[in-house]
């Protein structure tokens, strides 16, 4: 059993499960919940992950507060967000840095990076070394979107990451055997929801949100 407060790969798996409907509408509350499971996989991990754990945190905090706001019964979904969003013309959406679409874009590109990340400590063997896993999935995924001071900065930091042991076990589910199968379990649910918003944000041309 995880410590209250400590990252537990359970409770993402479990979110993230309950994030799809059966009209592959992705719903903000889990969505939430399993980002907030996420944040605190990055932070277990101490600083290497810090700048990229503090954006996530206050990007978190930007779509709980649209979903408690005046207007949170649009924000009970992530497609009626976009429509609501979009229906209030494209020059509020692109003139406001905390628009839910900004936003959860933030969020979906370091989701990709997770994803990858997560797939590569799966799939990897004991002695795989994770800065080469952690870093090939940067460089295919948030690399792109971060100026080179901070690629630099970044690429740096993973050089100092731990085992994958010591990764599988911060899973706090039981030995790395069994964090392998359940991240077997959890990722496929992770690439369902970003597979929902890509599709989704490509459709209404938004992937390039400033």
């Amino acid at each position: 059993m995880a410590a209250a407060g400590a990252f537990s790969l359970r409770e993402v798996l479990d979110a993230f499960r309950g994030c799809v409907t059966e009209r592959q509408e992705v719903l903000l509350e889990p969505y939430l919940s399993g980002w907030w499971g996420l944040i605190r996989f990055l932070q277990s991990l101490g600083a290497v992950f810090g700048f990229i754990s503090k954006d996530a945190v206050a990007k978190v905090q930007i779509m709980e507060r649209h979903r408690r706001g005046e207007q949170g019964q649009h924000y009970e979904s992530l497609q009626s967000m976009v429509e609501f969003e979009l229906s209030r013309g494209p020059a509020e959406l692109r003139g406001r840095p905390d628009s839910g679409c900004r936003t959860v874009l933030r969020l979906h590109r370091a989701l990709l990076w997770l994803q990858l990340f997560l797939e590569g400590l799966r799939t990897g063997h004991r002695d795989s070394r994770t800065s080469t896993i952690c870093t090939d999935s940067y460089n295919a995924s948030l690399a792109k979107h971060h100026p080179w001071v901070v690629r630099k900065a970044a690429t740096l930091a993973f050089c100092a990451l731990p085992s994958r042991d010591a990764f599988l076990e911060v899973m706090n589910v039981g030995p790395p055997e069994q964090a392998v199968d359940m991240l077997g379990e959890a990722l496929p649910y992770i690439q369902s929801v970003y597979g929902i918003t890509q599709e989704l944000f490509a459709q209404h041309s938004l992937l390039d949100l400033p």
